[in-house]
């Protein structure tokens, strides 16, 4: 399983923010300041440091963090072809905000002012995309090694569970702050669901982060079907998209119903599939695709 087509076509907001979170951890780490990243009581109640506030929402406090961080959310960046720029610039931010606030509460209960208790970077929101990487991508196949069973989604979680676990309780706090954000997102909480931002703020993050290379696949994939079909609309794919083999097979039962149970219209999963050779996963993420628009 992939993130959809490489690169960041259609995802300006996730290319903004992966791009301010290396500067901002490459910064901390060329002035030997990232051992002064981290939240503690101390840094909120007594000792306020505005400037840690504002670390912890973008900077990784080491190397691996940042390998594995960063893998995460440009995988995510699914989520905002799905559902729009837009949208998805109101989900950083309640994710990003929630989770502070309930590890803010975390340190309030915890009250130990000697002590780092969580670390630094953007936990929250990985997490928080992570339930919705649950319950909205389906498993769409699976392998078997050493008589073991894994799906195409095992790989995700497993950087997941790398990053949660990289600075042991320090960042197990945030990764469980960032579930709860997702799940109150999903809950539809403050009916966040339903908020939109000013045009221009998804705007804005497309011109501040550069355009990025995009392979000759990519920039094919971008100029058909993908963003010209309405969401769960049965419009003909072939309106837009290359044409399929000459020798089209007939798309198996249990995909169509896997792909319609996420809500998609048959019509347009079957000629997506078709399209596809029949793999779901790049079904899928033309479908997805074709949402954000």
């Amino acid at each position: 399983m992939n993130g959809g087509t490489s690169g960041f076509n259609n995802a300006p907001v996730t290319r903004a923010f992966i791009i301010a979170s290396a500067l901002f951890t490459i910064l901390f780490g060329i002035q030997e300041r990232s051992n002064k990243l981290g939240l503690s009581f101390q840094d909120v109640f007594h000792n306020i440091q505005l400037w840690k506030l504002a670390a912890s929402v973008f900077a990784f406090s080491s190397t691996p963090e940042l390998i594995f961080g960063l893998y995460l959310l440009y995988y995510f960046r699914v989520f905002e072809r799905h559902i729009g720029s837009n949208k998805y610039s109101v989900f950083i931010v309640f994710s990003v905000i929630i989770s502070l606030l309930l590890e803010i509460a975390a340190l309030s209960f915890l009250q130990d002012p000697g002590l780092n208790l969580i670390t630094s970077g953007p936990y929250g929101l990985i997490f928080s995309s992570f339930v919705q990487f649950y319950f909205d991508i389906p498993v769409s196949s699976r392998v078997r090694a050493s008589g073991f069973g894994f799906s195409d989604k095992f790989f995700i979680y497993v950087a997941g569970l790398q990053l949660l676990f990289s600075s042991w309780k320090r960042s197990v706090l945030p990764g469980i702050c960032g579930m709860l954000a997702g799940f109150l997102y999903r809950l539809n909480v403050f009916y966040v669901r339903r908020i939109k931002f000013p045009d221009f703020v998804p705007a804005f993050f497309s011109r501040f982060s550069w355009s990025s290379t995009q392979s000759t696949f990519s920039a094919a994939a971008a100029s058909n079907v993908l963003g010209n079909l309405p969401a769960y609309a049965g419009r003909q794919v072939e309106r837009n998209h290359p044409a399929p083999p000459a020798v089209a097979v007939e798309p198996p039962e249990d995909s169509i119903s896997t792909l319609v149970s996420m809500g998609f219209d048959r019509i347009a999963v079957r000629q997506a599939l078709v399209h596809a050779r029949n793999d779901v996963n790049v079904a899928t993420n033309i479908l997805l695709e074709a949402q954000s628009h």
